[in-house]
């Protein structure tokens, strides 16, 4: 239920200024009435030798600017100037709660706070590397064998939990935004925010997802894996089990899959060739909310280029397998951001991870707008393209075919 802003920030405030409870706090967006001068502003308590500061890391559209003020006056001040700025939500976490606020297009405040299962562990440390979404000796690390039994990372797992680790930033990054903008709607326990996987395998994401969004951002989620192997259902119940987390699996094919009600968030993560089109499909199918797809191998689009003459002047990009196989790879993810965006969405291509973690590094990112392209430069543009190439994109067809 809405609620008067300004008494909504006064309770805010009050938890933003007690230096012993406050874990994290992030302001971001922007209300109706303005825009703030920050794209986003992270707050959190650092003990330095002059004693306990509030530290503000403001982000603007280049870099990150920081500055620390004593506890007392002095951060009294800063939370002041920010509860000013007309940010559209605040994210906060302290010992014993996690809280959002999002301002509506009317100016009002919707509240929803989660106590904390267990008490949050706070950092009051300055001098610190880059901050971990889900801490090493997290037990999901374990139960997905990542880490040994004293919750410490396996040598030879470092990079997958690398992968899991930026997964989540850009899955946090894309949630804040479209709750933010009021794209999706900001879930709560009677209705919690519906996400499904398509072609999850052992889940290693999804359950981090659902570990993150649930257990760190206090965000009610409800995660169903979809999966063709009944071995993969298994271990991903097992699991889940486990951790306690809300996540049902299901066997069956990622076009055939009847989720009802239908998800908000759609993932595809590393499912392998066409695969990833079928889950894009069914997001389009559902109008789904948000879409993340880390694309694995691109089979499709390479065996059409085998079977084509190569377009002139390009006989060259063609000639050796290595790089026939590498164009394959960009035309199919080019033509799938766009046939996203014909179909009336946002769509960001983004790496999540370095190259020398896993070759599998880019993700699709696809936001709805409601506003299907119909024709104009953007679809001359795609018509021209596979035209030239002679080929034929699978999303093109399930679209098609719906």
């Amino acid at each position: 239920m809405a609620e008067n802003l300004l008494r909504a920030l006064a309770q805010l405030r009050t938890r933003l200024l007690d230096p012993e409870t406050l874990v994290r706090a992030v302001a971001s967006g922007r209300q109706r009435a303005g825009s703030p001068r920050w794209r986003r502003v992270e707050l959190r308590y650092v003990d330095l030798k002059a004693g306990r500061h509030l530290q503000v890391t403001a982000y603007d559209e280049t870099q990150a600017h920081t500055s620390n003020h004593l506890a007392g006056d002095a951060a009294r001040d800063a939370v002041d100037d920010l509860l000013e700025e007309p940010f559209g939500n605040w994210h906060l976490t302290t010992t014993t709660e996690t809280l959002q606020l999002r301002v509506t297009r009317k100016g009002e405040a919707l509240v929803h706070a989660t106590a904390q299962a267990s008490p949050a562990e706070v950092d009051r440390g300055h001098d610190r590397g880059k901050e971990r979404l889900l801490p090493e000796d997290d037990p999901l690390f374990r139960a997905l064998g990542l880490a040994d039994a004293e919750g410490r990372l396996k040598p030879s797992r470092r990079d997958k939990h690398r992968q899991v680790e930026e997964f989540l930033r850009l899955l946090d990054a894309a949630v804040t935004e479209a709750i933010d903008k009021g794209q999706l709607r900001l879930p709560t326990p009677d209705a919690p925010l519906r996400v499904a996987d398509l072609g999850c395998g052992n889940a290693y994401l999804t359950l981090a997802a659902e570990r993150y969004l649930a257990g760190v951002r206090g965000l009610p989620v409800r995660l169903v894996g979809v999966d063709v192997k009944e071995q993969s259902r298994e271990h991903n119940e097992k699991v889940a089990g486990e951790l306690d987390l809300d996540a049902e699996f299901v066997v069956g094919t990622i076009g055939g899959a009847e989720l009802d009600p239908a998800p908000e968030v759609v993932l595809a993560l590393h499912a392998c060739d066409t695969a990833t089109d079928e889950a894009l499909a069914r997001a389009v199918e559902w109008e789904a909310t948000l879409v993340l797809a880390a694309p694995c191998c691109h089979h499709d689009v390479a065996a059409q280029l085998r079977r084509s003459p190569t377009p002139a002047p390009y006989a060259m990009l063609t000639r050796h397998g290595i790089l026939r196989e590498r164009l394959a790879d960009t035309l199919t993810d080019a033509l799938r951001a766009t046939l996203m965006r014909l179909q009336g969405y946002r769509v960001d291509v983004v790496q999540f991870v370095e190259s020398k973690h896993t070759p599998r590094n880019t993700l699709l990112r696809a936001t709805r707008t409601g506003a299907p392209v119909t024709g104009g430069s953007l679809r001359r543009e795609y018509d021209d393209l596979v035209d030239t190439w002679g080929i034929r994109p699978r999303l093109a067809e399930l679209i098609d075919g719906r």
